[in-house]
């Protein structure tokens, strides 16, 4: 077997060929399995299309994608990377030009984790809304528990609130007590794809309750105080005005002339 042979038998072990289709073989880096290729995010994907004597053009989802010239012509590459959120579910399509008809496609499958930080402080007052709230944005997606002190939150009896959109959960308390409600919680993210759980830690302390003036309320009262004094002062003024009016000096006319 010839060299160039050799190196051809290793990059079809090393591709696994997907969809062949009569005269056009679409290779992937990670290898194809049931045409999805499932990668990681900020991971690389390598797509490479043969066709022998043909020019090849590329589509994501339907839309033309360009590729350097020169790498049209019988044997043509991209390369996906950084891997992000919007290639899952991203669809590829490598195609003869003039025979649109001969195309092999794959889809990405994009696998990645919620993003949560370690720690974090959170101070409220006494009686005051508690809203904690984690990333839970993943796929596959993850189950979602939170805890107090390392026990399980009883949502039926705790007074708490959750909500999951699937991309931020949040767990919130309408009115605060330091005495049941100061100290760790957790929001604990689970899935079958990472067995580690995937945790964000608040530390909630409680602190008294200051005297706050609403300012949404002083502000009309405001406004009622200087519209009644300007309305009192121009009614003062006209009136003052028709007072001295009426004490002017009668005129003097000198009927002797």
């Amino acid at each position: 077997m010839t060299t160039s042979g050799t190196l051809g038998m290793f990059l079809l072990m090393l591709y696994s060929t997907t969809l062949p289709t009569s005269g056009l073989e679409l290779l992937s880096e990670p290898a194809v399995s049931g045409g999805f290729v499932s990668t990681e995010l900020n991971s690389t994907v390598s797509l490479t299309c043969v066709s022998e004597g043909t020019e090849l053009e590329w589509l994501r989802n339907g839309h033309l994608i360009r590729v350097a010239e020169g790498n049209t012509q019988g044997t043509s590459r991209v390369c996906i990377w950084p891997v992000t959120h919007d290639d899952n579910a991203a669809i590829f399509t490598c195609q003869q030009k003039n025979d649109t008809s001969m195309n092999a496609s794959v889809q990405l499958e994009v696998t990645y984790a919620p993003l949560n930080s370690v720690m974090e402080e959170v101070l409220v007052e006494e009686t005051r809304e508690l809203v904690m709230s984690c990333d839970v944005f993943a796929n596959p997606p993850v189950s979602v528990l939170w805890e107090q002190h390392g026990a399980p939150i009883d949502l039926s009896e705790s007074g708490f609130q959750m909500t999951n959109d699937g991309i931020t959960s949040r767990l919130r308390l309408g009115k605060v007590a330091r005495a049941k409600h100061q100290g760790l919680y957790s929001c604990v993210t689970t899935s079958p794809k990472y067995p580690t759980p995937n945790n964000k830690s608040f530390q909630v302390t409680v602190n008294d309750k200051t005297l706050q003036v609403q300012l949404d309320l002083i502000f009309p009262i405001i406004a009622g105080v200087v519209v009644i004094g300007l309305t009192t002062l121009l009614a003062v003024i006209a009136r003052w005005k028709r007072i001295t009016q009426c004490c002017k000096p009668a005129p003097n006319f000198d009927n002797s002339q």
